[in-house]
């Protein structure tokens, strides 16, 4: 029997958390806003539009607390649409689990070398499980990752000024760069991680579907 993974009662947190949180999420939207607003035609991103919903990606325990809170909401308004939410991450996770690059129990990716380097080649061809198939919306939007939020526009990250590739074609360089967004100049978003990983002792990264395959359980 597989053993019950480690999870936060997203209820059960701090108000001042949740408050924070809410300001982040504004900060990044504005930003996206503004963004959008000078790039124009050249953003390609709407409803509908899946290229960022296929792929496994990290999420922080951040992001994992938030998606677990809108599963949550969502329950409360429309029990029968998070239980299509839940099953297709059970599904997801069922797939998932034999080659997992962490621990399977927790959902935690591991953090060495050889799991980074095994994960750059895992679940490509996943789709996120709070993707609607029918509609093409996510069922999640008000509660998506970070990663969610910022994919698309030009966002500087290690490799440099990264952009979707069906955004911005025909744009030169320059113009791409005078579209840059900046989600969180003041990186409020690692002040909450380290926040939230202290207050649930779960610590480390993790996918979407491991966090949404279960209801979670108060500490």
């Amino acid at each position: 029997m597989e053993a019950p993974r480690k999870q936060w009662l997203p209820t059960a947190g701090p108000t001042a958390v949740r408050t924070k949180d809410a300001q982040l999420i504004q900060i990044v939207d504005f930003a996206l806003a503004e963004t959008t607003r000078r790039s124009g035609h050249w953003l390609a991103c709407k409803k509908g539009c899946t290229q960022c919903c296929v792929g496994v990606f990290a999420v922080n325990q951040l992001d994992a607390w938030r998606l677990r809170r809108g599963l949550v909401e969502l329950e409360a308004a429309d029990p029968a649409r998070a239980e299509r939410v839940r099953v297709r991450a059970r599904a997801a996770v069922g797939r998932l689990t034999p080659e997992f690059p962490g621990d399977a129990a927790s959902g935690v990716l591991d953090r060495v070398e050889a799991a980074e380097l095994a994960f750059a080649e895992f679940g490509n061809d996943e789709v996120c499980p709070a993707l609607d198939p029918e509609t093409g919306g996510c069922d999640l939007y008000e509660f998506r990752p970070m990663t969610c939020r910022v994919f698309g526009p030009p966002v500087t990250s290690d490799g440099g000024l990264g952009v979707c590739e069906l955004c911005f074609q025909g744009a030169t360089e320059e113009e791409i760069a005078a579209c840059e967004m900046r989600p969180d100049p003041d990186d409020l978003e690692t002040k909450l991680v380290e926040e939230i990983e202290s207050q649930t002792g779960i610590e480390g990264e993790t996918i979407v579907a491991f966090c949404l395959a279960s209801k979670p359980h108060a500490r």
